[in-house]
Parts: C-alpha cells; sequence; structure tokens
C-alpha cells in the first residue's frame, strides 16, 4: 500500500488524499470534482492561510505581496510559471498584504514581497525581493 499525501483544493478548501506514487498525475477533489493541481496560485486570505500550511502535505510557498508594488508586479508572472512547474512538488499561494494586514502582521512582513516557505505549519524559509524564475524555483527546492 502506498503512502497518502494530504492537499487541500484551491477551490473548496476541503482536504483530500492521495496516494504519493499517483501525485505525479494530479487529481480531482473528492468534494467539489476540480482539479488539485491547477497550475496557478492560490488566493490565500486570513481565513484559508492557516489551513493551506497545516493542512497541506506539499511545501506550501506563499507570496506575500501588494499591488501597488512594482518589483511585485514585475514577480507575478514569474510566481504564475513557477505555479505552474512545480505543481504537483509544492502549493504556491499569494496573499495581498493590502487586504490582509492582519497576515502580514502576524508573519512580520516588512519588505514586500516577501517568499516564505511553510512546511507541516511551520515557516522554514523566507526571502525578501524579486527573483526571476530559475532562482525562485532553485530557492523553493533548499
Amino acid at each position: 500500500m502506498s503512502e497518502s499525501i494530504h492537499v487541500v483544493c484551491p477551490h473548496c478548501h476541503s482536504t483530500n488524499r492521495l496516494p504519493a506514487d499517483k501525485l505525479k498525475a494530479g487529481g480531482k477533489c473528492g468534494k467539489c470534482q476540480q482539479v488539485l493541481f491547477s497550475g496557478k496560485p492560490v488566493e490565500l486570505d486570513q481565513t484559508t492561510f492557516t489551513k493551506f500550511i497545516t493542512r497541506n502535505d506539499l511545501p506550501v510557498v506563499v507570496d506575500f505581496w501588494a499591488p501597488w508594488c512594482g518589483p511585485c508586479k514585475m514577480m507575478a508572472p514569474v510566481f504564475e510559471q513557477a505555479a505552474q512547474d512545480l505543481s504537483t512538488q509544492f502549493i504556491l499561494a499569494k496573499v495581498n498584504t493590502e487586504t490582509e494586514q492582519n497576515l502580514a502582521g502576524q508573519y512580520a512582513i516588512r519588505s514586500i514581497p516577501t517568499i516564505a516557505k511553510f512546511k507541516n505549519g511551520q515557516e522554514v524559509n523566507r526571502s525578501a525581493g524579486a527573483m526571476d524564475l530559475n532562482s525562485l524555483k532553485q530557492w523553493a527546492r533548499t
């Protein structure tokens, strides 16, 4: 019997269990029947953030950004591409620090963009400033 991986649905936010050896094939949510790995970043807010970082067995890479931030705008397509390239290895998510000021404060976001990686509910790595695609993918894998 293969090991199972828990993945939170980016659409209905229910937790799904997938066989680890079938992860690359993707999967559909057992509740809403939508794809679990859409290849796009998940928009998180105060109510969904904790569930995503604690219930996903895959590491969650979060882009803390703001709509007025030039470097954030420059990095947005890079983050989108990384979400597509890393879709079954990491969950990529975005938090708008303008609308989610409590989350930004809770995680001491002092500059944007800030990229933080979470594993098992704990922050394990952080980087401030925009990155190119190769740097972002390499950073996520460390």
